[in-house]
């Protein structure tokens, strides 16, 4: 439903330490945009608005894996050997943001990705959008304009290229004032030489099935746009094409904005370059303010998914959770009676969490952890105080939401203090190159030395926590069995070293979907109490006992 960028590709930024790349780092997260690095050699280790800084592209791809889009915020002279340090760690896609990059420099980073089967956008763009997705670059300047202006493909949107960095997000406002739906905005940068061109961009729209129209802002000068008429002659661009072509009053030699604006020797005019285009078949019209209505009246004609409803059209804002229409409720886009009956609960709310289905193996996984949380008797804070709530009188909702409230850091919350250590033991032991053993064991002796905790693992009744070992066994199931559970199970073997047994307890073993596991279990607390205590009574939170069912097991057979 996109192209270049998207809710999932895994983004690094050259220059984060600096103003603008600071400042469009917090873009490019804000509108959703998945940053999970940054560079600037020198101040490896520092963290900005929460990313972690490295000295080198190479040494955030040996941190943390795969890397795919690399944004560079760096002084022109600098961008030559940020953008082929990105090349060569395997980066296979360079925005560069800044203006004046010397041509040669260009020809260099061209060079380079032609050789690494990498490619790069720009220089001098603002770089792309994809509605509802990602940000790489800084078009829409901040994210809640971005979000107004842009109008996300729902199911299907128009793609959008501009010569114009400025026009690009023109056109973009302008399209969803009209009620048209974008896939992808893309600037491709103004400069002479540049890396994804006017044709290129096209071709990937082409490709993008969630893609049904292209519409282009042009200007003079190159061969971009004669190209892209030889691309429709040829039949290899399908999909319409809606252009305007500025730059009509230039005469030759001028420049129009900027370096790959300027016609010369004939060549790049705005006469040949709309003669090329019509004469191909695409609609080309005589005003900028003429193209927002010439993109509408051709959906219309092809009855085209990316026009919006008048509902849509006049929202304020929008969600991507769940669509209710009339005789309709689709949730994440799936029409949910068609779930129901085929979807467990567990893969449910993986999909309503996350925007897309599990596979059958983390679909378990998702049931288990659900599960393994429904309740853990009545000594837990959220039971105590479901229950002492609902022993005054109140409703069941006021009880349940007593109980909720009570899930906390310490309570049900311990997973993200644990989450971050592991993260941390993992990445410490790439970054010195030593066994994930050792990344614990200097972990938790740092850990003594400023008197913290190791989060997530201990626990008051338990020695072995059956919950999590089953949830580590279906998590191997499932492939999820990755360097997080190994750091877990060094930290667990770190303890045992030390003659401190505090093996992992559920509360390290997943994240934050306590509360949706634990809910069911804080009703029963309720009726329970409601149904079988008295009112107001002094409930112990340790000294109690269990009458309910005695043990029985999933093969027992049902009682006839």
């Amino acid at each position: 439903m996109a192209i270049l960028i998207d809710e999932k590709k895994r983004v690094l930024v050259q220059g984060i330490t600096g103003r603008e790349g600071r400042a469009r780092t917090r873009l490019m997260r804000e509108y959703g945009t998945n940053v999970i690095a940054g560079v600037t050699p020198g101040k490896g280790g520092q963290s900005v608005l929460g990313v972690p800084v490295f000295n080198t592209p190479q040494e955030a791809v040996n941190s943390l894996g795969n890397i795919d889009i690399s944004v560079v915020f760096v002084p022109a002279a600098g961008v030559k050997d940020a953008a082929i340090s990105a090349i060569e760690a395997g980066i296979k896609l360079t925005v560069l943001v800044p203006d004046r990059v010397p041509v040669w420099d260009a020809m260099e980073i061209a060079a380079a990705a032609e050789a690494n089967g990498a490619t790069f956008l720009g220089p001098n763009t603002l770089g792309a959008l994809s509605p509802g997705k990602g940000v790489i670059g800084m078009i829409g300047g901040r994210a809640e304009s971005a979000r107004q202006w842009f109008k996300p493909g729902f199911p299907k949107g128009v793609g959008v290229i501009s010569r114009s960095g400025g026009m690009a997000s023109s056109t973009g406002y302008y399209l969803g004032q009209a009620g048209v739906r974008i896939s992808t905005i893309v600037h491709i940068g103004g400069d002479a030489v540049i890396g994804i061109r006017l044709p290129d961009a096209a071709l990937m729209f082409e490709a993008d099935r969630f893609t049904e129209a292209i519409v282009i802002f042009g200007e003079i000068g190159s061969s971009q746009e004669e190209e892209l008429a030889q691309l429709i002659l040829d039949r290899k661009i399908t999909k319409p094409v809606i252009a305007y072509i500025g730059g009509k009053a230039a005469r030759e030699g001028t420049r129009f904005s900027h370096a790959g604006a300027i016609i010369e020797g004939g060549r790049g005019t705005h006469v040949g370059k709309v003669k090329a285009l019509r004469e191909a078949g695409a609609t080309v019209v005589d005003a900028f303010g003429e193209l927002p209505d010439a993109v509408v009246e051709i959906l219309k004609k092809m009855k085209g998914e990316s026009l919006m409803s008048e509902a849509d059209k006049n929202a304020v804002w929008n969600t991507a959770i769940t669509r209710v229409q009339p005789n309709k409720v689709a949730v994440r886009g799936y029409d949910i009676a068609e779930l129901m009956g085929r979807l467990s609960f567990g893969a449910a709310v993986y999909l309503i969490l996350t925007g897309e289905l599990p596979s059958p193996a983390v679909a378990r996984l998702m049931d288990a952890i659900l599960v393994s949380s429904i309740d853990h008797g009545a000594t837990p804070p959220s039971a105590l105080a479901a229950r002492t709530v609902a022993s005054t009188g109140a409703s069941l909702s006021a009880a349940v939401a007593a109980g909720i409230m009570s899930i906390n850091r310490h309570h049900g919350g311990a997973i993200e203090d644990c989450a971050r250590q592991l993260k941390a033991i993992a990445a410490r032991a790439t970054r010195e190159s030593i066994s994930m053993d050792e990344a614990a064991t200097r972990a938790l002796a740092a850990m003594r030395e400023t008197g913290e905790r190791m989060p997530g693992f201990g626990h008051r009744l338990h020695t072995k926590d059956p919950r999590t070992a089953r949830l580590f066994e279906l998590a191997r199931e499932a492939g999820v069995d990755g360097v997080h559970m190994q750091a877990a199970r060094a930290v667990e073997k770190a303890f045992a070293d030390a003659k401190k047994s505090l093996p992992i307890n559920v509360d390290g073993a997943f994240n934050g979907i306590f509360m949706i596991a634990r809910t069911p279990g804080l009703v029963a607390h309720v009726i329970e109490e409601q149904t079988h205590e008295k009112p107001m009574r002094r409930i112990d939170p340790v000294n109690h006992g269990y009458d309910g069912p005695p043990p029985r097991s999933l093969s027992d057979k049902p009682s006839s």
